[in-house]
């Protein structure tokens, strides 16, 4: 049997992000972290918050190295963005193009190989600010 063993000020940690944090995942695994304190076994954890026992060993882990800031989802997930290597291209090619969002894709599409929707360039040039 593993379990977390708290101390009184990771308890109120804990149980204030439980209580009050905007980010789901990091109220359930605060929560999950609780329970472990009282003695709750990874088997029943892993089945009350529909993940495997590793990810509870994981989450275990995570807190013993790093404390709080393992509670949250940590960055680099998710689709990357195709044009990030780009930026200076597609700042020229708005410039060229009097920002016609049409003629870029084709400019990319043609030039690099790069199909993305409008969307997608849209949400480039607003994270990037371009």
């Amino acid at each position: 049997m593993r379990y977390v063993t708290l101390k009184p000020e990771e308890i109120e940690v804990l149980e204030n992000f439980h209580r009050n944090s905007p980010n789901g995942t990091v109220r359930k695994r605060s929560q999950c972290l609780l329970l472990s304190h009282q003695r709750h076994k990874i088997k029943d954890l892993a089945r009350i918050y529909n993940v495997s026992r590793r990810t509870v060993e994981r989450w275990y882990d995570g807190w013993s190295e790093t404390g709080a800031g393992s509670l949250s989802i940590s960055g680099g997930r998710g689709a990357k963005t195709r044009l990030k290597n780009y930026p200076r291209e597609v700042r020229e090619q708005l410039e060229l193009h009097n920002r016609n969002l049409k003629n870029v894709l084709a400019y990319f599409g043609e030039r690099h190989n790069i199909i993305i929707c409008k969307k997608t360039l849209q949400n480039f040039l607003k994270d990037t600010g371009l």
